[in-house]
């Protein structure tokens, strides 16, 4: 596997990316094409690289990149913006199935946690989108963030979120928050995830509040119907406590053929990301991948 720093436009910003090419590829040749989508903290340093060499391993074409604002792309600093990331997938589709060595008729993407919501919205409204693999996926951002709160925490949120909607309109910016204030601390693994950050300068531990109205308005189980008759993966844990296994149940329920949930036993969900479980996660992808789409064609 050979990485080569890539860059390429969203809506007028530059988007920054690694280009995975695999081993062996003979001139002329081309391969299916798989776009890898970051959680909404996240950078594609952090985690999408052992995707990215599973899948290379397996013969496909992957481009990892960071969103407007995050790593090194350009952009406003750390926001979220859904629909924006939505846009900067599309974005890695053209830049993707334009290299010489991807069919563009054959492109897949993979995300987990936010980056599994963003693909589920972006395979429904984009039909170059053949196969998508969503893992431990938020399918509605209001439910989401109230099923992990209590009652006070929950409402407290929604007055501050008020307060900054004012803020940003009035001020033209919003509040920075710890990370933790609005993704509640994962206990189960929380190391897990600290000790991963800590070895990814990019990966910041602040937020602008204005997370939460982009949040509580960004529901991809609304439209993850319209991905059919492509097809879909759903991969979650039964002891998820930050995105609860039941945000990937109500997608899958909602989802047309062809369709399939994985539920990984005794995981949370930042352990999806290193073995036992990152096994696990992958031979599910993989074989969904080389069912569907597979990265030569027959």
């Amino acid at each position: 596997m050979s990485a080569t720093p890539v860059t390429f436009y969203s809506e007028g910003f530059k988007l920054v990316g690694d280009l995975y090419r695999p081993d062996g590829l003979g001139a002329g040749e081309t391969r299916a094409g798989i776009v890898l989508c970051h959680g909404y903290t996240g950078v594609k340093d952090l985690y999408l690289p052992d995707n990215a060499r599973v899948l290379t391993e397996a013969g496909y074409v992957v481009l990892a990149f960071d969103y407007k604002g995050w790593g090194e792309s350009e952009g406003p600093r750390t926001r979220l913006a859904p629909y924006s990331r939505v846009a900067d997938v599309q974005a890695a589709l053209t830049f993707l199935g334009a290299q010489e060595e991807v069919d563009e008729e054959r492109l897949g993407i993979y995300g987990t946690s936010y980056g599994g919501a963003t693909v589920v919205w972006t395979g429904a409204v984009d039909r170059r989108v053949k196969c998508v693999v969503s893992v431990v996926g938020i399918g509605h951002g209001e439910r989401w963030m109230r099923s992990v709160r209590r009652p006070d925490e929950w409402f407290d949120l929604l007055e501050r979120s008020a307060g900054d909607r004012v803020k940003r309109a009035t001020e033209g910016e919003s509040e920075w928050v710890e990370r933790s204030e609005v993704l509640l601390p994962d206990r189960q693994s929380a190391e897990l995830a600290a000790a991963a950050r800590r070895n990814v300068p990019s990966a910041l531990n602040t937020l602008p509040l204005e997370y939460v109205d982009e949040t509580l308005g960004f529901h991809p189980e609304w439209i993850v119907d319209r991905i059919a008759p492509r097809p879909v993966l759903f991969i979650t844990t039964d002891d998820d406590r930050l995105v609860p296994p039941e945000e990937s149940e109500a997608l899958y329920d909602r989802a047309g053929e062809p369709k399939k949930l994985v539920v990984l036993r005794g995981y949370g969900h930042y352990e999806v990301y290193v073995d036992p479980a990152f096994t696990e996660v992958m031979d599910e992808t993989l074989a969904w991948f080389r069912e569907h789409l597979p990265a030569e064609q027959g």
